[in-house]
């Protein structure tokens, strides 16, 4: 029977007691040892709870690590000294059979090294694992090790998910850059293929049009010219469209007149509205520089855009295009009298192939992306543009550029009418008031009447009239009634403003009363001229130079290397009525051989080669190059000029026949003013040659 510690000490006790004095020095002996032994006891007991403690944190800690799936191994030189489960996984093994090793995987690829704080860096690596390619995202550091020494610690993780879509991303975008490339050739291909029919469709039409016609023919001649141009503006717009999509249109920085370009796009608009019984009005602004610096094309083709927009879609009325300088930008509106845009349609009709289609159901012909082109020109000039409407009261276009004024550049002198009182009597919308605008700059005094009844009124009334402008749109027998009144009141100035169309129609002004005429749309200069003839308060104002006489020129011999029949028989003829002597070849190598014998004498001598750039044989290019050389080898000089024709327009085809030799890159369809600069200007050089 075992006794227990208290009753052992209970039994000493009593025999130390019957020991005496002796006794008790052992017994306080034995309590100073029964209180050590409980204090041991107790630090024991605490010990072995911080040793669960740091078990159980440990085993979270590696359950933590383990369960992220991160892979961790430490090295000694070459030899793992720790390796993970998830990192032993990688070799098939477990993570024992690893510890003291020298186990690597092999390496397929590394990229992406970064330096990191503290000696450490990152990379990416790819390992040919246990499972096949896995590519892993490290962390490597420097940790302390048993001893004193330093280990190296690498925590991995698995990114090949990461890798596949970043893999798969890039060939994405490898196929939509291929896809976007091949769809720029194929339209530059629709390009070529559908200009070269246009090229012979408008250009027989031209000639057509010069064989002395009767006026039924002349009319279907006519319609004919407008279909091929109505189908040339759709590939135009397809085509800018596609390259302002692809971001290649690169916009020219360079001093223009802004009141020419104003003028020409408003002139080359107004037939078309006058077919439609509509009037078309542009005003510029005086405050405006005569000269801006801008890319003249792109802001032509935006007020192109804007305009036949407007034509388009007005029935009634008329479409103002003003130009005006605000602040540091300029601004351009265009406004129309037409049916009006719903306001939840403003800002969707800039989107591409975007249409109105009116209460009648009826949609007009296009694209679709006039709009579209319009918005993205602009915003690659740096400006902004938006349509304010409401229904059934027009619509308005406003654009805002920051254009600045050429160095040097002034405003368009105006005269100086102080005194004088002009009458304008007109219905139109636009017209009335921008002739208005253009008249009170000059100081003079203004009244407006939309009806004859209105100007007879203004004439009798106590502010005496000293010129009288009478728009033609008020119709023919009342603008001519209220010409026979104003020279009853004795004023002398009486104008007439008549469309191309009504001008051919109406007969002589002189005859009708008046004592002049102005052709809708009016320009601020020719209204200035004629009306400021006998003010004398008018400042000069900057007259037309007179246009230089035709310099006297021999008839050229020009080379026309061209495979379509159509466009070959086109070119000869027109250069034929241009006074030159025409030599057709079929493809680059006869017209190369043909060349060669005028270069070496061999037959008559060549003052112009036009090449196609697409020809059979040899290209326009090639044939170019060959020339270039051959010139080089017999020394000859001056060279030949060489134009290439193409129906491709863009600005890498120009640059590519200008690099081939050529010296003009001329699109089809071709302008005969185009033709006529090359054979005015080589015609002026041969004759001042023959002369000196």
């Amino acid at each position: 029977m075992m006794l227990s510690f208290w009753t052992w000490f209970a039994v000493a006790s009593a025999v130390l007691a019957l020991l005496g004095g002796a006794g008790f020095l052992v017994l306080r002996r034995l309590a100073r040892s029964r209180r050590r032994i409980a204090g041991l006891l107790q630090e024991v007991e605490a010990l072995n709870d911080r040793l669960w403690s740091l078990a159980d944190s440990e085993q979270r800690y590696r359950s933590l690590i383990e369960g992220q799936g991160d892979f961790i191994v430490r090295r000694d030189g070459a030899r793992i000294t720790y390796a993970n489960a998830a990192y032993a996984a990688l070799f098939g093994a477990n993570e024992v059979d690893l510890v003291g090793s020298e186990a690597q995987l092999p390496q397929l690829a590394t990229r992406a090294l970064r330096p990191l704080d503290g000696g450490a860096r990152s990379f990416d690596e790819c390992l040919a694992t246990h499972e096949g390619e896995r590519w892993v995202a490290w962390i490597e550091t420097v940790v302390p090790g048993p001893g004193g020494r330093t280990l190296i610690q690498r925590v991995g993780r698995d990114i090949s998910a990461r890798i596949a879509d970043e893999d798969a991303l890039v060939e994405a975008r490898a196929r939509a850059e291929a896809a976007n490339e091949a769809k720029s050739r194929f339209l530059a291909t629709v390009s070529h293929e559908f200009r070269t029919p246009l090229n012979g469709i408008l250009g027989m039409s031209d000639l057509l049009a010069d064989t002395g016609l009767d006026a039924e023919q002349s009319t279907y001649v006519q319609a004919l010219r407008i279909s091929g141009e109505a189908l040339l503006a759709l590939v135009d717009d397809i085509l800018d469209f596609a390259k302002v999509e692809a971001g290649r249109l690169e916009l020219v920085e360079e001093p223009f007149d802004v009141v020419q370009l104003v003028e020409t796009v408003s002139e080359l608009m107004a037939p078309r509205a006058q077919a439609k019984g509509i009037e078309l009005a542009a005003y510029i602004a005086p405050e405006l520089p005569a000269q801006l610096v801008g890319d003249r094309d792109r802001l032509r083709q935006i007020l192109l855009n804007l305009v036949g927009n407007a034509v388009k879609f007005t029935d009634a009325g008329g479409v103002g295009l003003s130009v005006r300088r605000v602040r540091n930008t300029v601004e351009i509106v265009v406004a129309d009298t037409g049916p009006g845009i719903p306001a939840d349609r403003l800002d969707v009709i800039f989107g591409e192939f975007e249409q109105l289609e009116h209460e009648s159901g009826a949609r007009h012909a296009g694209t679709g992306l006039g709009l579209a082109i319009v918005r993205r020109l602009v915003g690659l000039m740096g400006g902004e543009v938006r349509a304010e409407s409401r229904i059934g009261e027009g619509a308005s276009f406003r654009v805002t550029l920051p254009l600045v004024a050429a160095p040097g550049a002034e405003a368009v002198p105006i005269p100086h009418w102080p005194g004088q009182h002009v009458l304008l009597a007109s219905p139109a919308p636009f017209a009335a008031r921008f002739l208005w605008e253009s008249i009170r700059a000059t100081s003079a005094a203004v009244s407006v009447a939309a009806t004859a009844e209105a100007a007879r009124a203004i004439l009798a009334g106590e502010t005496p009239v000293t010129a009288v402008l009478i728009d033609h749109a008020l119709g023919d027998a009342t603008a001519k009634e209220l010409a026979q009144t104003v020279r009853a009141a004795d004023i002398r100035d009486c104008l007439i403003l008549l469309s191309s169309l009504a001008r051919r129609q109406f007969g002589s002004p002189q005859e009708a009363g008046f004592s002049g005429f102005l052709i809708k749309p009016v320009r601020a200069r020719s209204l200035y001229e004629r009306l400021g003839a006998r003010f004398p308060q008018l400042l000069p104002v900057p007259t037309k130079a007179r246009a230089a006489k035709p310099s006297q020129r021999r008839p050229l011999n020009v080379l026309v290397a061209e495979d379509n029949e159509i466009n070959a028989l086109l070119l000869t003829r027109t250069l034929e009525r241009l006074g030159s002597s025409v030599i057709w070849v079929r493809d680059g190598r006869e017209a190369l051989q043909r060349i060669e014998a005028s270069l070496t004498g061999a037959a008559a001598t060549l003052d112009l080669a036009l090449l196609d750039i697409r020809m059979p044989a040899m290209t326009g290019l090639d044939c170019a190059r060959a020339v270039r050389a051959l010139e080089a080898t017999l020394g000859r000089k001056p060279r030949l000029p060489l134009v290439a024709v193409t129906a491709n327009v863009s600005v890498a085809d120009r640059e590519a026949a200008l690099e081939a030799g050529m010296d003009d890159c001329l699109a089809k369809p071709l302008e005969r003013a185009a033709l006529l600069r090359w054979i005015d200007h080589l015609g002026s050089k041969a004759s001042r040659t023959l002369s000196a």
